[in-house]
């Protein structure tokens, strides 16, 4: 069996993350998102809502839920990037919406939950 470390399977929960979206109808705009408030994981369009969205990625249930370690500080940080985005791009006809997509990845199979409107 390989051994993958926290980074790797953040980088694989990203990109299923990314293949479930497309196949659900969005459209991915960016991802990796950089701003000095913190990182977007995703951001996609569906209709008329742009949504920003955090990708939380475990191969255990060790430490509960991979949802339940987006803290109010990682919710305040979205918020604050978004805003940064937003004031750099023309998406004002949007509704915004912040989502996060957790992963499980355990014994070989892959369960996806998305969880809308967090914020």
């Amino acid at each position: 069996m390989i051994k993958v470390n926290k980074k790797q399977v953040g980088t694989i929960g990203e990109k299923i993350a990314q293949t479930y979206l497309k196949k659900s109808g969005y459209k991915i705009i960016c991802t990796n998102y950089y701003t000095i408030s913190g990182e977007i994981d995703i951001i996609a369009i569906k209709n008329e809502n742009l949504i920003f969205i955090e990708v939380k990625t475990r191969t255990n249930m060790n430490y509960g839920y991979p949802s339940e370690s987006v803290s109010n500080i990682k919710k305040k940080h979205m918020k604050r990037s978004a805003a940064i985005f937003l004031t750099h791009n023309n998406y004002c006809r949007h509704i915004i919406r912040f989502d996060v997509i957790e992963i499980l990845i355990m014994k070989g199979k892959c369960k996806i939950n998305h969880i809308k409107q967090i914020i």
